[in-house]
């Protein structure tokens, strides 16, 4: 039995593995593209199977395919979405900017599954990729539709809820450690104090921020470029077509999806994704931000800050024993850097749509899907390892108090700006504590002194 099968396309023949579903166009596109080695993304995959279900539904209810003909398509379409075929989505990201290439493998895949669940053979074209298939359709609008409702799929779905996990064990943190009392920082030098509480909500507040920015993108998102065909005149298929197949991707999928209100701006352009990508970028430089204040209270854990205990999630060196690093705070801070440079590659691709349609799909969708699979992966795990096992060390927090010189900012009221500032460098010239230094001088009662340096009198405003 021979290892290879002849399949034709219209350029002719192209041998194709033998158990392979995918087909000659197919072929061409794996020799063309060997650059990255990578394959289109799993939750893209996903998105192609949708469309091409729903597109088989529509049109056996058009009557454009006979019922017997969509109900295969749509079997095979399901398989798809599924991700039970994903081994034979083999064209690289780097292909046709359009993603022909890999609408075709759909294409492909989907009729050759179709012919297996009808008896027939493999390559017997009874049911064809582009007359059955890809009827009403063109990568042009099947491919940015599907980058569409991968990217809603995975915001609504797996992203946004780990957020939300995060942003809820942040305001349990602050709850907890609202009673802490601690030095506050600015510009990384000893500022008035702070409650321990109020910065994890800052951090909370971060989050819950972030998470609006993304949803205030998704109605922009959940308008699909499927019914404009090749250059979103929607030539070559049904003027109910597009609202026909969002329909039925909404009911696939649980999410609103609505025909693009002008097909030139949906094809053309990809300005939803790039909107995505900037709210994406937005919670990276939070969760930098958020990780790396963590990483820097629990730093020591005895010559350090060490306000903070993180938990111990694995050795921290191979060659000093009991050392314990805050791997998971530098995991997310290298995931938002990544997440940055994604978003630098979805801005410029949405810069290179040219006239009548954008050619950098492939590269959009690529760095768009894996900017949100990173933010939830990374959220859940810092969530799960690093956050619900957050400790404070309350006498560390308390000492550090008494130690700083900013303590004297609360004196201001009553010795004045001037005399406070003196107060404060011969409390650093001599090594002693501002409360021990006043008492020395008996420039305010011990009562007005033990009231100004009162630090969680400092944590709020004046009464």
């Amino acid at each position: 039995m021979s290892d290879h099968r002849i399949e034709k396309d219209s350029m002719g023949e192209m041998q194709v593995p033998a158990n392979a579903l995918w087909g000659a166009s197919t072929q061409r596109a794996v020799i063309n593209f060997p650059v990255s080695g990578r394959p289109i993304a799993p939750e893209l995959t996903r998105a192609l199977g949708l469309v091409k279900l729903a597109a088989a539904r529509v049109n056996n209810k058009l009557g454009d395919l006979d019922a017997e003909l969509a109900g295969s398509v749509e079997s095979a379409a399901l398989e798809v979405a599924e991700n039970k075929l994903d081994e034979h989505f083999v064209v690289d990201v780097y292909q046709t900017g359009s993603g022909t290439s890999s609408n075709m493998n759909a294409n492909e895949v989907i009729a050759n599954r179709a012919i297996q669940l009808r008896g027939g053979e493999i390559g017997d074209k009874s049911v064809h990729p582009n007359d059955h298939v890809n009827l009403g359709q063109s990568s042009n609008d099947v491919f940015p539709t599907a980058i569409h409702v991968a990217a809603a799929e995975s915001a609504q779905s797996r992203l946004i809820p780990a957020l939300e996990e995060l942003q809820d064990e942040l305001k349990k943190k602050s709850e907890e450690f609202w009673d802490v009392l601690k030095i506050g920082r600015t510009h990384l030098m000893d500022a008035t104090p702070i409650r321990l509480g109020q910065e994890l909500g800052g951090h909370a507040s971060q989050v819950e921020h972030g998470i609006s920015h993304l949803r205030n993108t998704l109605g922009h998102l959940q308008e699909l470029a499927i019914g404009g065909t090749a250059v979103g005149t929607g030539i070559n298929t049904r003027a109910a077509f597009g609202s026909m197949v969002a329909a039925e991707l909404s009911s696939e999928t649980g999410i609103e999806f609505t025909e693009a209100g002008n097909h030139f701006e949906a094809q053309a352009a990809q300005d939803a994704a790039v909107a995505v990508s900037g709210a994406l970028k937005t919670i990276a430089v939070s969760m930098m931000k958020i990780a790396n204040d963590i990483r820097l209270l629990a730093m020591g854990p005895r010559c350090g800050l060490g306000e903070l205990k993180l938990p111990a999630t694995q050795p921290g060196s191979s060659i000093m024993p009991g050392k314990v690093n805050p791997v998971m705070c530098e995991s997310v801070i290298q995931v938002g850097a990544q997440v940055q440079a994604n978003d630098l590659a979805v801005q410029l691709g949405g810069q290179w749509g040219q006239l009548d349609l954008n050619t950098m799909l492939p590269l959009i969708a690529r760095n768009l899907l894996e900017s949100m699979r990173l933010l939830a992966n990374v959220a859940r795990v810092f969530t799960e390892k690093c956050l619900r096992g957050l400790e404070a060390d309350a006498e560390r927090c308390r000492s550090l108090i008494e130690e700083s010189l900013s303590m004297v900012t609360s004196l201001n009221p009553l010795i004045g700006y001037d005399e406070a500032a003196k107060v404060a460098k011969e409390a650093f010239e001599t090594g002693k504590t501002v409360r021990a230094l006043l008492e020395e001088k008996e420039l305010v009662s011990k009562e007005d002194l033990d009231k100004a340096l009162d630090p969680e009198s400092m944590t709020r405003p004046s009464e």
